[in-house]
């Protein structure tokens, strides 16, 4: 019996994907602490919140944007539309994202002492600014075939650009080696313009031969003059729609992203107001997001995986009425992600310390992950019912839940680390999930239950 289930299917696909990506992501950074040392994973991961703030500028809101407005394409099969929407699309992104290019490039010394209040972090900077555009070209080709229930290609990109990253940063070192010079962090981050590269070529090539598989390897005119006012106003059209829903999802992603980049770049500096050094507290917050998180993180490539196909599922049987799916899909995520999250929660206090000596060497490492398993049941049941939430329409709700949460963290930044140190961040997180979950849960057991009451008068 063939299972055509999207969302089994797409799961499937995306899942095996995403933790293969990890396995190799997470031996990859081993290898870094091995090489860079904690205070140099620490200077690096510094860089996260620039490329996170550029990714929700250029095309994180028109990525879901695209998505939506070619799902379509799989009944009505109007494939003219669905290429001019993705071609709109890119154009918007690309327009802003080589904007933030050459802003991060040319003002990376200023961002490095102001933002990132490190002035190392500037060499970084300039070679990452390179991959923006190269992450906007994939980004909006994945959205495509996202929308259009495709899981293979973006899943494929992912694995390329995580290959050929740590494949080149492997060369890059050995090179070193065999010249006797000495590695710098510096290759890592080139690395992951490189690994960018491959993901964009991954993405170009699958939507130019999904065109030539469309239009018979021929580039035809869609119908009516390219100058004709109809073709104007349908491009009018398709600009204002894409605009309207990527404007505010990115608005929003940003104001995360700038809370997130608060959160990061002030971990260190209160780390040395509870009186580290200042290549102390890069450490700690190197081992703490280089090592220990990455470790706690890898089994919601299975959360992550449901999180993105859930949402066009519970979307659908929302409009068309259908509350038993709604109901039972929430219920049914509840289940599983604390069966998940309690199972993994055991085996991280089981193995922790185990895990922080044998893979990086870190009796540091092996103490957080024990600290953090507890965050994992609450962790995956949110990351799956915000979907779920995005799916019915509630964005606004999961939008400011994840504000609350983020605020919860801050505090526990600014007033509890120069306290208690590190331990008051990990107390934070663990509190700033519990606060998302259960606000999540609420709201979704609460539209659960007003879609099961609403059904009774049809089942009576």
């Amino acid at each position: 019996m063939k299972t055509k289930n999207p969302l089994f299917i797409g799961t499937f696909i995306l899942t095996i994907t995403g933790l293969l990506s990890r396995f190799i992501g997470f031996f990859y950074r081993i290898f870094l602490s091995k090489v860079f040392g904690a205070e140099g994973m620490g200077i690096y991961q510094l860089i996260s919140p620039v490329l996170a703030l550029s990714f929700s500028l250029t095309v994180s809101g028109m990525q879901t944007a695209i998505s939506k407005y070619v799902a379509n394409e799989t009944t009505t099969h109007d494939y003219k539309t669905s290429f001019r929407t993705l071609w709109v699309g890119f154009l918007l992104s690309m327009a802003v994202s080589f904007g933030c290019m050459f802003f991060i490039y040319g003002f990376s010394d200023w961002i490095a002492v102001t933002f990132l209040l490190e002035k190392r972090t500037a060499p970084l900077l300039r070679i990452i600014a390179l991959s923006i555009p190269m992450a906007t070209v994939h980004s909006c080709i994945n959205g495509y075939f996202y929308g259009i229930k495709k899981t293979a290609i973006p899943a494929l990109s992912q694995l390329a650009e995580q290959v050929v990253r740590v494949g080149s940063v492997y060369l890059i070192y050995y090179i070193c080696l065999q010249r006797n010079m000495t590695p710098t962090i510096s290759f890592a981050v080139v690395g992951l313009v490189i690994g960018e590269a491959a993901s964009m070529i991954v993405s170009v090539l699958a939507i130019l031969c999904r065109s030539f598989h469309i239009f018979d390897g021929k580039i035809r005119k869609p119908s009516g003059s390219f100058s004709g006012s109809h073709l104007i106003a349908k491009y009018y059209q398709i600009t204002r729609n894409l605009l309207h829903l990527a404007v505010p999802l990115s608005a929003n992603r940003i104001i995360i992203n700038i809370l997130q980049s608060i959160e990061s770049i002030f971990i260190p500096n209160k780390l040395m107001a509870y009186g580290l050094s200042n290549a102390d507290a890069l450490g700690v917050y190197g081992v703490l997001t280089g090592m220990s998180l990455p470790l706690i993180l890898f089994p919601s490539a299975i959360t992550n995986s449901i999180s993105v196909l859930l949402l066009p599922i519970v979307s659908e049987a929302d409009a068309t009425g259908n509350h038993h799916t709604v109901t039972k899909t929430i219920l049914t995520s509840i289940k599983y992600c604390l069966l998940l999250g309690f199972g993994c929660t055991a085996f991280f206090l089981l193995t922790g310390r185990l895990a922080g000596r044998l893979l990086f060497d870190s009796e540091l490492a092996g103490s957080f992950i024990l600290t953090l398993s507890f965050i994992c049941p609450f962790l995956y049941i949110a990351s799956t019912l915000n979907s779920i939430l995005n799916g019915l329409g509630k964005t606004g709700l999961t939008f400011v839940y994840s504000i609350i949460s983020l605020l919860v963290r801050l505090l526990f930044v600014f007033f509890a680390i120069p306290i208690w140190g590190i331990k008051g961040y990990l107390w934070g997180m663990l509190a700033s999930q519990m606060v998302q979950t259960t606000l999540c849960t609420i709201s979704a057991l609460r539209i659960s239950h007003s879609t099961a009451c609403d059904s009774l008068p049809n089942i009576l």
